[in-house]
């Protein structure tokens, strides 16, 4: 089989779902190949994101489990902070890519699942995709196959990611779950390297997990898990009985945004172009905002007749606009956290439990404002990042 379309979008994921949605709006052909039988078939992710930015992309309400508390655990303290209004959310994963992917299908883009991208050729005015024994043809390719970013080391654009967070969770029945609060857990017994975490999905299911950081760790992030489950370590153990359901394991970028997004034919999106928040390691907020910018640019592109890297850049030109100095700036605090012991982890609970839940969560979005940043500074003093908003600072100001 032989198809020809204007845009292939590889991964149905949420960033290759928006993006085909974009393009297939504007009467783009756009065909979706995805290499699994169903769209989320495995789930990479443990479905943290913001409930404003599921409004502003209509996510259903009933898609996602509302969190309005926060609490964190190091290794010998805790604290919890309480909201009044819920701010967080965690997805149910398979609904909403499901609900993405139909979104696009709906638009009139052709979803082929099972069909697994092994390589990608590029001819004088083509890029050919090969699928096993089809042949998939377009003038553009949007690399929305995650981690792997199978088109890009295809053609050897780019190479692996150095530094990369390594994830494992159980999404689970449990005994007792406080369906409005999610935990955080830091320090040595949780993760060495990173954090373990408890968020719930509903009133009876939660997913626990643990994610580890390499190079810096070469712990298996599953045996971290197993480990801490087993001996009710922290907030594990007011969960009382566990029934699991299913294991989940996702591999994300954590390099900062270093790669170019932009080929000619070419465009990088969601975790294949490496923009997620650094401080949570949460990313599908920007796959669909920024998915939907590289379907317009490419959808643009086709009418214009232009394909080349230098229209094509308008896409990485609006997301770097946009976020850009948010990542780095995060990015700088995040390795810091990385280097933090386990007392010093205790201390910083102590005065993590001064924030607002406002200035909480716009620190966990990485959402920095510098009127926020001198208030933040002035109310907290001994806070240990406040030696990375001076960085925040000078990266905003250049």
């Amino acid at each position: 089989m032989k198809s020809d379309y204007d845009v292939i979008v590889v991964g149905s994921g949420p960033a290759g779902s928006s993006a085909a949605y974009a393009a297939a709006s504007k009467d783009i052909k756009v065909a979706i190949l995805e290499k699994d039988p169903h769209v989320a078939t495995s789930i990479r992710t443990s479905g943290v994101t913001w409930i404003d930015d599921m409004k502003k992309f209509s996510i259903p309400e009933n898609f996602y489990n509302k969190i309005k508390n926060y609490s964190f655990h190091s290794s010998n303290n805790k604290v919890l902070i309480k909201g009044n209004i819920p701010s967080a959310a965690v997805l149910d994963v398979r609904k909403t890519y499901t609900f993405l992917a139909k979104r696009a299908v709906d638009r009139g883009a052709h979803l082929f699942t099972n069909n697994n991208v092994t390589n990608v050729h590029l001819n004088k005015t083509q890029r050919l995709v090969n699928i096993n024994k089809n042949k998939f043809t377009s003038k553009i390719v949007i690399d929305a196959s995650g981690f792997r970013s199978v088109v890009a080391r295809s053609l050897g654009l780019v190479k692996q990611w150095k530094i990369f967070g390594t994830g494992a969770e159980y999404e689970s029945y449990a005994e007792n779950i406080v369906p409005d609060t999610w935990s955080l857990m830091v320090g040595s017994k949780y993760s060495p390297s990173g954090y373990a975490w408890i968020f719930p999905v509903n009133k009876n299911v939660v997913r626990i997990g643990v994610g580890i950081t390499r190079p810096y760790s070469t712990i298996n992030p599953i045996d971290q898990l197993n480990k801490i489950i087993q001996n009710k370590t922290g907030p594990i153990k007011d969960l009382g009985k566990l029934n699991h359901i299913e294991l989940h394991y996702g591999l994300i970028p954590n390099d900062g945004p270093v790669r170019n997004t932009v080929y000619d034919n070419i465009l990088l999106v969601g975790d294949s172009a490496g923009y997620s928040n650094p401080l949570v390691l949460e990313g599908i907020r920007y796959a669909i905002k920024f998915g939907r910018i590289a379907g317009d640019v490419a959808s643009k592109a086709i009418v214009e007749r232009n394909i080349s890297k230098s229209f094509l850049l308008e896409y990485e030109k609006q997301w770097q606009k946009l976020v850009y100095k948010k990542i780095i700036s995060s990015y700088v605090i995040q390795k810091r956290w990385l280097k933090l012991s386990d007392g010093e982890w205790d201390k910083e609970l102590n005065i993590i439990k001064n924030l607002t839940v406002y200035e909480l969560v716009n620190f966990m979005k990485s959402d920095f404002g510098l009127i926020d940043m001198i208030k933040f500074i002035k109310k907290n003093p001994h806070f240990v990042v406040r030696n990375f908003f001076q960085v925040l600072h000078n990266t905003f100001s250049k």
